[in-house]
C-alpha cells in the first residue's frame, strides 16, 4: 500500500499490515480511498470509518433539503431500532416471524386510516417505496382489466391497456407503463390547473383502461387530487353504460398526512372506486427511507396470480412482492412510529409542519418578488414563482444563490402546455422547525435582495433540478 509523500516513488511502511499503525495519529493520511479497484491490505474500522466520513461532508446537509420528501430526521431510539434490525432479511418470514407478524400489524394499522372495509384482514405489504407500491397496484389493476376482457370474449392480442393519469405523475408511473407495456394516457395541464381533474379524467378513459391513478398531493406543488370528484364522475360514466374503471390513489405524501389532518376529506376506501392505495412510509410516514405500503380495497382486488407461495428456509410463505431481500430496519421504524406517536402525535407533527409551511407560503407570497402557486395547506408543501416586476434574475438563479448558503431549493419548470411556469418549491418535513424557517426566509430575502441589485448585469438561470 502506498504511503502519501512528497517522493514521486511510493514507498511502504515497515509493516505490511495497517492493523500494527492504529497507534500513529497520522495514520489516516497513509491510506488512499479505493476508486476502481480494492486495496491490497485492509484498514482499521476506525479509519475507515473517518476518511469515508469525511469524504461524506462534500454531500449538502440534510436538514437543510427543502427538495426532497424523504425524512431526514429520526428520534435516536428509532435509528437504534433501525440498527438493531439491519441483519434481519424481511423475507425470512419463518426465521423472523415477529418482524413479519411487526409488518402485519402495519398493514393493518394503515387500512384501518384508510378506512378499509376489514382492517384486521386487510391485504396489503410494505415495498421498499411507493414507487415499488405503485408498481404492484398497477399490475394488479391490468391483471384485472384482462381477466374482465377475457370473461367479455375480448381478444388480448388486438387490445392496448392504458392508464389515465394527469401530466403531474410521479415518474414511477410512465415507468410502470413501459415496463409493463401499458399506454400512458396524460391528461395536461392547462392554464390554473395543474393536476387531474374529473371532467379530464372521464374524457380520458375508454374499454381499454385499466384505471385513473389520482394524487393526494401532487410533488409538483403540493395540492390533492379532487379524488371524490373522479371517482363521481367515474361513478356517473358507469352508470351510464360508459367503462367501469377503477381508482388507485398515489398517496405517496398525502396518504400520511389527509387521515390526521383532513378526516372528513374522502379520498380513501370510503369511495367505493377506489380499489388500492400506496403511500410512503420514508415521506409523511416520519421513516428514513426506504420503505413504502400498499394496500387494497380487499382480497378480491389483488389477483390470485400475483401471490406467490415460496418455500423458503423451511417456511411456506406467501409474497407478492417486486423485491425479495431487504432488512426489516424500515418496518420496525415504521411500527416504532405509530407506537410512539399514536393518532394524536402523528397530529400534532403534521400539523406543525403544515403551520411551518403556511406561515413560510404566506411571508414569502408578501415579498413584491413572488406569486405564490399553492399555500401549503394540503400538504406541507408550496410553490412560488416569480412576479411580473422581475425581469433580471429568475428562479433558476435565485435557487443557486440559496445553495450557496447550504439551502437546497429546486427550481424547475412544470410540464407540456405549462412549460413556461418556472417554480421554486419547498418541502416543510419534521424538524424542519419554525426557527429554521424564520433562518431560511432571512436568508430568501438576502438573497433576494443581491439578485436584484446584481440585476443590472447577466444573473445566471438554467434549471436547478427537479426532485419528486
Amino acid at each position: 500500500m502506498a504511503l502519501h509523500t512528497g517522493s514521486s516513488e511510493p514507498t511502504h511502511p515497515p509493516h505490511t499490515n495497517p492493523m500494527a499503525t492504529l497507534a500513529s495519529p497520522a495514520v489516516g493520511d497513509a491510506f488512499a480511498l479505493p476508486e476502481i479497484s480494492l486495496n491490497e491490505d485492509p484498514v482499521p474500522p476506525d479509519i475507515a470509518y473517518q476518511l469515508i466520513r469525511e469524504e461524506l461532508l462534500l454531500d449538502g446537509s440534510a436538514r437543510l433539503n427543502l427538495a426532497t420528501f424523504v425524512t431526514t430526521w429520526m428520534e435516536p431510539q428509532a435509528k437504534q431500532l433501525m440498527s438493531d434490525c439491519a441483519d434481519k432479511n424481511m423475507i425470512d418470514k419463518d426465521e423472523y416471524p415477529q418482524t413479519a407478524e411487526i409488518e402485519r400489524r402495519c398493514v393493518g394499522i394503515i387500512a384501518d386510516l384508510w378506512h378499509a372495509p376489514s382492517p384486521d384482514d386487510a391485504t396489503g405489504c410494505s415495498t421498499t417505496g411507493s414507487s415499488e407500491a405503485c408498481m404492484l397496484a398497477g399490475m394488479a389493476l391490468k391483471r384485472r382489466w384482462e381477466a374482465k376482457v377475457r370473461a367479455e370474449g375480448g381478444d388480448l392480442n388486438v387490445r392496448k391497456p392504458n392508464l389515465v393519469m394527469g401530466a403531474n405523475v410521479q415518474v414511477c408511473w410512465e415507468k410502470f407503463c413501459r415496463y409493463w407495456d401499458v399506454e400512458p394516457k396524460i391528461v395536461p395541464m392547462e392554464g390554473e390547473r395543474f393536476h387531474l381533474d374529473a371532467d379530464g379524467a372521464v374524457a380520458a378513459v375508454d374499454e381499454n383502461s385499466i384505471g385513473v391513478v389520482a394524487i393526494l398531493g401532487s410533488t409538483f406543488d403540493g395540492s390533492y387530487e379532487p379524488v371524490a370528484e373522479i371517482a363521481a364522475a367515474l361513478d356517473k360514466l358507469a352508470a351510464s353504460g360508459g367503462p367501469d374503471v377503477p381508482v388507485h390513489v398515489d398517496g405517496a405524501s398525502g396518504g400520511m398526512i389527509a387521515p390526521f389532518l383532513d378526516p372528513d376529506l374522502e379520498w380513501d376506501f370510503r369511495l367505493p372506486r377506489v380499489s388500492s392505495i400506496n403511500t410512503s412510509g420514508h415521506k409523511y410516514g416520519l421513516v428514513y427511507p426506504g420503505v413504502g405500503w400498499v394496500v387494497w380495497r380487499d382480497k378480491d382486488h389483488l389477483p390470485d396470480e400475483l401471490v406467490f407461495n415460496v418455500n423458503y428456509l423451511g417456511g411456506n410463505m406467501p409474497t407478492f412482492a417486486l423485491n425479495f431481500s431487504r432488512p426489516g430496519s424500515e418496518v420496525i421504524a415504521q411500527y416504532y412510529c405509530f407506537f410512539r406517536l399514536g393518532r394524536s402525535g402523528y397530529v400534532d407533527v403534521q400539523q406543525a409542519s403544515r403551520n411551518v409551511a403556511m406561515n413560510l407560503a404566506e411571508q414569502i407570497g408578501e415579498l413584491p418578488e413572488f406569486r405564490l402557486i399553492t399555500k401549503g395547506d394540503q400538504l406541507p408543501v408550496f410553490a412560488f414563482t416569480t412576479s411580473e416586476s422581475v425581469t433580471g434574475w429568475d428562479v433558476f438563479a435565485l435557487s443557486r444563490r440559496m445553495r450557496e448558503r447550504g439551502w437546497q431549493v429546486p427550481a424547475y419548470t412544470f410540464p407540456e402546455h405549462r412549460e413556461d411556469l418556472a417554480v421554486l418549491r419547498i418541502v416543510v418535513r419534521n424538524g424542519f422547525s419554525q426557527d429554521m424557517a424564520h433562518l431560511f426566509f432571512q436568508e430568501l430575502k438576502g438573497a433576494v435582495q443581491s439578485l436584484n441589485e446584481e440585476s443590472t448585469s447577466a444573473a445566471m438561470s438554467g434549471p436547478s433540478g427537479f426532485r419528486h
